[in-house]
């Protein structure tokens, strides 16, 4: 790591494009003064920017390492966090972040973060990095490197040291494990996804479930069923029903994350990019499901003669008739929706459910499963 001779220590956050970026350039203006303020020797801090998709192609942690040093090199910095929306593995773990003393380097996987206060998380983690690194400029740097202090231990646990193997270059790294850390990496691996994006990227679907919620509003077999059902099964309705959109949604544009090898941990990686794109698309589906549902209870209220209805159903037409009107019409108009989205293409759907890093990583590994 380059020594500043100007008693300033410049720290570069070279972030992935979409979400990294957005997170590096929010902590970019308020790193500076709470990195002075808890820097033991009063040094002054400056702080850059870089966009930049590092990680295309590679998830191996040594060749992303590599590439930072040769970033750095090019730079006039004197530390380098690089920041990613992918979920790193080492040593069949999952990795929060990877630090070299001697080259004043780390490498932060932002999944294993979690879903939530991911900002205020991803700022702890990247200050206890810069503050280790800067600290080995002051002291030779012991073996392992110098441990991580603070919020980043205290308030992200599950993290714990990793394994490091001899021809590594890093010194010090934190991974974190069992079940509580693997809910954790998913949340952040859907968080990644923003499947809120889900709901405007999938036009051609809602159009196809509003216009069968607006035709089955005025159906009086529409009628009847609603008001014979029970509740058991509206609520089945409601889970076969989203549960069709998701399964279509996934089958129709090859969502689904297949590897053609062996080993245990490949297995592991798999599961875990399925599981996250089973709860990226059944997060959008549930939001336009709530959306249609309150569509459809607009709709009906506006459009249904209460008489008309009463004797097709001899059932008065009350709030909790409109309300079970509303709710099973919206089965039927997610159903008809999973057909309407056959009409979207592959890359259109890839687009909403995925983030850009991961949009790139999946269309790698397609193209290598091609070759």
């Amino acid at each position: 790591m380059r020594v500043s001779s100007q008693g300033v220590t410049v720290v570069a956050l070279l972030a992935d494009p979409d979400a990294p970026t957005e997170i590096a350039q929010r902590m970019a203006d308020m790193l500076p003064d709470r990195l002075a303020g808890r820097s033991e020797q009063g040094r002054r801090f400056e702080v850059e920017v870089i966009s930049e998709p590092f990680t295309a192609g590679a998830e191996d942690p040594l060749t992303l390492m590599r590439r930072i040093i040769d970033r750095g090199s090019a730079g006039n910095w004197d530390i380098v966090v690089a920041l990613t929306d992918l979920p790193l593995h080492s040593h069949g773990r999952n990795l929060v972040v990877d630090l070299s003393h001697e080259h004043g380097l780390a490498l932060l996987s932002l999944p294993p973060l979690g879903g939530f206060r991911l900002q205020t998380r991803a700022r702890q983690a990247v200050e206890e990095a810069v503050l280790s690194l800067a600290a080995a400029t002051e002291a030779e740097v012991p073996a392992g490197g110098r441990p991580l202090r603070g919020p980043f231990i205290r308030r992200l646990a599950p993290f714990h040291p990793g394994q490091i193997g001899e021809e590594e270059i890093a010194d010090l790294r934190y991974v974190v494990g069992g079940p509580r850390g693997y809910v954790r990496v998913l949340l952040g691996m859907v968080r990644a996804n923003r499947p809120w994006r889900l709901v405007p990227g999938l036009s051609k679907a809602l159009a196809a479930a509003l216009a069968t919620g607006a035709v089955a509003t005025v159906n009086s077999t529409i009628w009847n069923l609603a008001t014979s059902l029970s509740t058991p099964r509206m609520v089945i309705a409601t889970v076969g029903s989203v549960a069709l959109m998701i399964g279509w949604l996934i089958v129709d544009a090859n969502l689904w994350h297949r590897t053609d090898e062996v080993a245990p941990e490949a297995r592991k990686r798999a599961a875990l990019y399925n599981a996250s794109t089973i709860l990226t698309v059944g997060i959008g589906v549930i939001v336009c499901y709530a959306g249609l549902v309150v569509i459809n209870l607009v709709w009906a209220l506006f459009i249904l003669n209460g008489r008309l209805f009463a004797s097709t159903t001899r059932t008065p037409l009350h709030a909790s008739g409109y309300w079970t009107l509303a709710w099973f019409v919206a089965s039927v108009a997610t159903v008809g929706g999973a057909l309407g989205s056959g009409l979207e293409s592959d890359e259109a759907i890839r687009a909403a459910a995925y983030s850009k890093r991961e949009q790139e990583r999946r269309s790698a590994l397609r193209d290598d499963h091609g070759d």
